[in-house]
């Protein structure tokens, strides 16, 4: 047996990241892995003892020069992917994307897994599109969330499989241990993208002089300068460009926040959530999406429409109220267990292989 899997954009987001712990699991499992994606930098970079192909994508702010790229690399990833496979390999495209290899897996007989972490590419026709491949194409589908699964009316066997903290990365967070004799530091990692709630954050740092807020965004330096350049940044706010190595930022922070806005996407899941929790740290979330099932309101942290800054900052100064912190860190690290990585890849390879 041979997992062939595809994945458009590789950079330092959640689903290039699920990939990642999936690919090192196959391999730890015996099971011959390769992966064609773009050659951009990012967590599918440089895995040890994998077989890469690469083919052209990048993305652009530009609609059309996007879906330009878009369509053109698909086309492209086709006729690689129809020379390469073999009838016996499983074709697994992660995100709904790479539609240009279900094609090619569909007509060369091999089993077709989608493993879908998003909703929709806010781009009707292209989902359309989307949608049509993966039914006409997919033998079977991994949801991320109940959420997500709620979203798409596929006649086809699927299960939802939430993600999983990394093993390494659960081991250095044990390792480290701090005497949180201060509550003040909030942290929030995310994309470039207004519905992230970067706004928000920034309008909650304003209001909260005594606390300390660290933004880490997935972006180039340069990126962020033009972002926020006209953006008002208080004296209590730093900005990061993206980490390769963020437990540094979960050592430091107190809370985690994601802040996304309601209103303009929801939350699949939420990969800084479950971190979070390997961290022993609360969070606030949006009460809507995938992302709203990994919180207990009141328990390991809120639910909050980050539109509402009043609310907001309320429940921020509420989660440091010494007596809540504790309870909820408690919450956090039992609610850990259930997103064991060795569980989530043992699920996903028995149900993508039987």
């Amino acid at each position: 047996m041979r997992i062939v899997a595809f994945h458009l954009l590789n950079d330092f987001s959640g689903s290039p990241k699920v990939l990642k712990q999936l690919i090192k699991g196959w391999q730890n499992k015996g099971v011959k892995t390769v992966l064609f994606v773009n050659w951009t930098n990012g967590f599918l970079s440089d895995l040890p003892n994998l077989e890469y192909h690469n083919y052209y994508y990048e993305f652009n702010k530009n609609v059309f020069i996007r879906l330009t790229k878009f369509f053109y690399s698909q086309i492209t990833l086709f006729f690689k992917a129809y020379s390469f496979l073999q009838k016996d390999d499983i074709v697994y495209c992660n995100t709904i994307l790479p539609f240009g290899a279900a094609l090619a897996g569909k007509i060369k007989g091999c089993k077709v897994v989608y493993h879908i972490h998003e909703t929709n590419t806010n781009q009707r026709l292209l989902d359309l599109l989307l949608n049509f491949v993966i039914k006409i194409s997919a033998s079977k589908i991994i949801y991320v969330s109940n959420f997500v699964a709620s979203k798409y009316n596929f006649n086809i066997e699927n299960c939802v499989i939430a993600n999983a903290i990394e093993n390494d990365f659960i081991e250095q967070a044990k390792l480290f241990k701090k005497e949180k004799t201060e509550l003040k530091n909030v942290l929030m990692i995310c994309s470039l993208k207004d519905y992230k709630g970067t706004n928000e954050f920034l309008k909650l740092a304003e209001v909260n002089s005594h606390l300390h807020f660290e933004l880490v965004i997935n972006a180039g330096q340069k990126k962020i300068d033009e972002y926020f350049v006209s953006k008002k940044i208080t004296s209590n706010t730093t900005l990061f460009s993206k980490q390769n190595n963020v437990h540094p930022f979960y050592q430091k922070a107190d809370v985690v926040l994601n802040l996304t806005r309601v209103d303009l996407a929801n939350e699949t899941f939420g990969l800084t959530v479950i971190e979070a929790m390997a961290y022993g740290l609360p969070v606030i979330v949006p009460p809507i999406g995938g992302i709203a099932e990994l919180v207990k309101d009141g328990v390991n942290g809120f639910k909050v429409d980050s539109r509402n800054t009043i609310e907001l900052s309320e429940k921020l100064n509420q989660i440091f109220e010494p007596a809540i912190y504790k309870s909820m860190s408690a919450a956090q690290l039992k609610f850990e267990t259930q997103f064991e990585e060795e569980n989530f890849i043992q699920q996903n390879l028995t149900f993508i292989t039987q």
